[in-house]
C-alpha cells in the first residue's frame, strides 16, 4: 500500500464531499435538520457527505472497514481485530454549519494499529484541504497552489501565546488552563479548524477539556504531528490512540512545535 497515492485519492474524495455539502449549504430550505439521540444536530449535508465518502472509500483498491459518526456503531469485539480502519466525520461542525459561519470540515483518517497514518481535513467554504501521511510532512492546497505546513515553534513561558478555544465547550477547567500563560491571546474557531491553526503556525495551543470523539481528532492528529506538533492526553501526556473500546476521546491538549 502506497500512502501517498492513497492520500491523493482521499483528498479528491474529501473535496467531492465538500462540493456536495456546499450545494446543500447554499439552500437552507433543503437542510432537513434533525436531532440525534445525543441531542446533537444532523442535516441532509451530513448524510449526503457520509454516503459519498463511504461509497468512495469502498471503491478504492485498498479496502478497510469504516468507522463513521453517521454509520451504525460497530461493536468493539469486531473492531478490535482491525489492523487498518477509516475514521470519518463527514461534516465536523454541524452546529457551525447551521449557524452559517463556514467553520465546518470534512475529516477522513486512516488508522493503523491505533495510530493515524493518513489524514485529510477539507474546508468546503474556503476550498482549502490539509493532508498528511506518516513520515511525509503536512501539506495544504486550495486546488491550485500547494504548500508545506510547519507548526510555530514556541516556549510555553513566552507571553502572548495564541490559545485556541471552542465557542461551544469553554468551561472552568479550560479557563484555569489558559490562566497559566502570560497574557494569552484567545482565538475562537469551530471544528477541526482549531487544529489546522496550530498546524499552519497561526496559533500555539488548543486545550480541549471537554468531550470529543475519535473521528473529531484523528485526521487532524496526523496533520498536526507531521507539521511538528502533538495532541497529548491532558493527564498522562501521551499521544491519543484510536479504535479504543470506547470511541470517546480523553481530555487533551494540542500543541504546535513546543520547545
Amino acid at each position: 500500500m502506497h500512502l501517498n497515492s492513497l492520500a491523493s485519492d482521499v483528498v479528491a474524495l474529501a473535496r467531492k464531499a465538500g462540493e456536495a455539502i456546499l450545494e446543500i449549504y447554499q439552500n437552507e430550505d433543503d437542510w432537513q435538520v434533525q436531532q440525534k439521540d445525543d441531542h446533537s444536530p444532523l442535516t441532509k449535508a451530513d448524510q449526503r457527505s457520509n454516503e459519498l465518502i463511504c461509497n468512495g472509500l469502498h471503491a478504492l483498491s485498498d479496502k478497510f472497514p469504516i468507522i463513521s459518526e453517521e454509520n451504525k456503531e460497530i461493536p468493539y469485539e469486531e473492531r478490535k481485530g482491525y489492523a487498518y480502519c477509516w475514521l470519518v466525520d463527514p461534516l465536523d461542525g454541524t452546529k457551525e454549519f447551521i449557524k452559517r459561519n463556514g467553520e465546518f470540515t470534512v475529516n477522513i483518517a486512516l488508522i493503523h494499529e491505533n495510530k493515524p497514518v493518513l489524514g485529510v481535513v477539507h474546508i468546503p467554504v474556503s476550498n482549502a484541504t490539509f493532508w498528511a501521511v506518516k513520515g511525509g510532512g503536512a501539506h495544504w492546497t486550495n486546488g491550485v497552489r500547494k504548500e508545506n505546513l510547519n507548526a510555530a515553534r514556541f516556549d510555553t513561558s513566552s507571553p502572548h501565546l495564541k490559545v485556541v478555544a471552542s465557542r461551544s465547550h469553554k468551561n472552568e477547567e479550560t479557563d484555569a488552563f489558559i490562566a497559566q500563560f502570560q497574557e494569552p491571546i484567545l482565538v475562537n474557531k469551530g471544528s477541526a479548524l482549531k487544529f489546522m491553526l496550530l498546524a499552519e503556525g497561526e496559533a500555539h495551543i488548543y486545550p480541549r477539556l471537554a468531550p470529543t470523539m475519535e473521528w473529531d481528532t484523528a485526521a487532524a492528529h496526523i496533520i498536526l504531528e507531521e507539521a511538528g506538533g502533538a495532541i497529548l492526553h491532558a493527564e498522562s501526556l501521551q499521544p491519543l490512540t484510536y479504535n479504543k473500546p470506547n470511541l470517546l476521546n480523553p481530555f487533551f491538549i494540542a500543541y504546535g512545535n513546543r520547545s
